[in-house]
């Protein structure tokens, strides 16, 4: 089981799920395996292969630099360069640090390299690639003196880089940079993505990703509450339809709408309706109810003072796209809260509470998912320097699912467990695209979906349909793109006659 992060219960991830694990997780493992079969030189060795595989694979051709540290990083590029020196290509080997500083697993590879060492760094436009053993991903403190020169002199550089693990200089725990980073062409890691390989900016500069095998015993790994947001993730909670279901089985959404910007609640109210909820209704300000009204036809548009909180057949609220601000909106927040049922906050109704969180999180629920962007985010709660501790720490606090909204949005439920989303297309950073997800989060919790599954299908079918339309979406595109997304998930579970 893996430890518990800051009173967390350890979560498991569901079966299938792809892990993501920390540093110290891998280093845990690397610990482990040798108990269990596998030495840390026959890792090292499967490791370095995998380098020099890559290597032949995008440049077979032309000199190579391998420049390398004192740690397993280093070891894995020292088995990687006589591999390839092995197999006919020219290898020249440079280390910052003294041989006699290796101990262990690296020790052993260092022994291993028959070839010459370089006593000062070559040129490095004289290489086809580079290949980046220098620093761990568990790098956790800035990169200082000759070490910081030398990788800014690979970021400088035209010549690629074929990382080991990480690029040298990132945090593989976070994706932060600690000082200087050098960006990857390629990125070769071993037995499990780590977040910094998928959270900004290491995303950036770590390039193509591959991921080897290296004969990790699978009794080694640990249990992960950290996960890339794919299906496996949640596919088990995924609604099923019924031959004999009908509007009220499939859900009640309701959508509460704003005064001023009615586009943002159109937007959402139709999403929730892609998503599958059976009835969606809007409730808005009597003042703009023709022009709801007027611009839907399957969506119910009813006044604000007809809001009726007490009907049982509804199952899922939605609050904030277009709401405006101010206590109003906190008034109807509260008001829906109270009910216990599912509540999706975005946008002005999270905003509202910028001077009131302790308000709102006393309020909130276990039925309760928040959709914030990075700005809304930092109104409720501290700013994040390590994105994914702090939504984790986020949902701990307020006791609800938040969703970090981003290039690289992070979904976190308050025990523990963690999704981070890595298949989203820059060309669905466009205003709009935000009350569409909480529009499908609140269509998947109408439907009885558990809110923790519900905000990690909605994001990423959020970013399936993006990918699905392409460049030059707008909002409404995305609500086109939604059936084609959905007849994937939906082809093996609807019954035929």
């Amino acid at each position: 089981m893996s430890s518990s992060v800051h009173g967390f219960l350890p979560v498991s991830a569901p079966p299938g799920c792809q892990a993501l694990y920390t540093p110290a997780q891998c280093a845990r493992m690397d610990a482990a395996a040798p108990l269990l079969g596998a030495s840390i030189e026959q890792l090292m060795q499967a490791a370095g292969l995998a380098v020099a595989q890559a290597v032949q694979r995008h440049w077979p051709q032309g000199p190579v630099l391998v420049v390398c540290g004192a740690g397993n990083n280093g070891g894995d590029a020292l088995v990687a360069a006589r591999i390839l020196r092995e197999q006919g290509r020219d290898v020249r080997v440079f280390s910052p640090v003294k041989p006699s500083l290796r101990r262990g697993a690296a020790a052993w590879a260092q022994a291993q390299w028959q070839g010459p060492w370089e006593t000062s760094c070559p040129a490095l436009a004289d290489f086809s690639v580079v290949v980046d053993g220098l620093l761990g991903a568990g790098l956790d403190r800035p990169v200082q003196g000759p070490l910081a020169e030398l990788i800014q002199a690979l970021a400088a550089s035209d010549t690629p880089v074929c990382a080991i693990d990480v690029p040298s200089g990132l945090d593989g725990a976070t994706g932060l940079v600690h000082g200087v980073a050098a960006p990857a062409q390629v990125t070769v890691t071993f037995v499990r993505y780590k977040p910094g390989h998928v959270l900004y900016p290491g995303r950036a500069l770590c390039g193509h990703l591959e991921l080897a095998d290296i004969g990790m015993p699978s009794a080694a790994l640990e249990a992960a509450d950290t996960c890339l947001n794919e299906p496996a993730s949640w596919q088990a909670q995924w609604p099923s339809l019924a031959w004999g279901s009908h509007k009220y089985t499939r859900g009640h959404a309701v959508v509460i709408g704003g005064e001023r910007m009615t586009g943002a609640g159109r937007l959402a109210a139709r999403a929730a309706q892609r998503a599958g909820a059976g009835l969606v209704s809007l409730i808005v300000p009597e003042s703009v109810w023709s022009i709801y009204a007027g611009a839907l036809d399957s969506i119910m548009v009813a006044p604000l003072h007809d809001l009726a909180i007490q009907d049982e057949r509804i199952r899922a609220w939605l609050i904030g796209p277009g709401a405006g601000l101010g206590e109003a909106t906190r008034r109807l927040v509260m008001q829906l809260l109270a009910t216990g049922r599912a509540c999706v906050l975005d946008a002005d109704a999270l905003s509202s509470f910028a001077d009131h969180p302790s308000e709102l999180f006393q309020a909130l629920h276990g039925q309760c998912v928040l959709t914030p962007h990075a700005g809304e985010f930092a109104r409720l709660f501290p700013r994040p320097t390590d994105r994914l501790q702090a939504v984790r720490d986020a949902a701990h606090l307020c006791g609800a699912v938040v969703v970090l909204k981003g290039a690289d949005t992070v979904i976190a439920a308050p025990d523990g467990r963690v999704l981070v989303n890595a298949c989203a297309p820059p060309w669905l950073a466009t205003g709009g695209s935000g009350d569409v997800l909480a529009g499908l989060v609140c269509g998947l919790l109408a439907q009885g979906m558990p809110v923790f599954e519900a905000a990690g299908a909605a994001v990423w079918l959020h970013s399936q349909a993006a990918l699905a339309y392409g460049p030059g979406l707008i909002p409404e595109d995305l609500l086109q793109a939604l059936p084609g997304v959905l007849q994937g998930m939906y082809q093996n579970s609807v019954c035929q006659p």
